[in-house]
């Protein structure tokens, strides 16, 4: 089987996951606390390395950016499924919660944008299915896809 497919996943599993987080946040009003926003950015780091995989498909760098994609997925689901054991009890998270608003806003604008800001609990689930929420959403396709992504990049060692 041939690493293209393993960079092609790589690349689409992230950007899907960040395009469902961004479209539930912007699209549907479901902000992020500072545990969803840590799960982003090893999803942003596996668009660029798959993305490059891609590109460099023939290149012998091809494979190791598919695998350092993986990893990055893998991580991501590894912090999303901590992330999900807070929001289900199992365990303690972080104490602080997060808010975002318009940075270079003068005090009076930016006491506004603090007392206007929603407040996000890392420990609450905002939304779930079948009793999984994102961020266990997170944990299941990028622990999966990862290794997915790890059994195709090694089947195609010889390719």
């Amino acid at each position: 089987m041939s690493n293209k497919w393993a960079s092609l996943l790589a690349f689409v599993l992230p950007l899907g996951l960040i395009a469902g987080a961004l479209i539930s946040e912007y699209g549907f009003g479901l902000f992020p606390c500072e545990m969803c926003m840590w799960q982003r950015w090893p999803h942003y780091a596996a668009i660029v390395l798959g993305g490059l995989a891609l590109v460099l498909n023939r290149s012998v760098m091809a494979r190791p950016l598919t695998l350092l994609a993986a990893l990055a997925i893998l991580i991501s689901g590894t912090i999303g499924g901590f992330h999900a054991g807070v929001e289900y009890g199992w365990w303690e998270g972080i104490t602080s919660c997060a808010s975002g608003f318009e940075q270079g806003l003068d005090a009076a604008q930016t006491l506004d944008a603090i007392m206007d800001a929603p407040i996000v609990r890392c420990d609450t689930a905002p939304w779930s299915v079948f009793g999984i929420s994102l961020a266990g959403f997170n944990f299941l396709f990028s622990v999966f896809g990862a290794i997915i992504i790890f059994m195709m990049a090694r089947s195609s060692k010889g390719a």
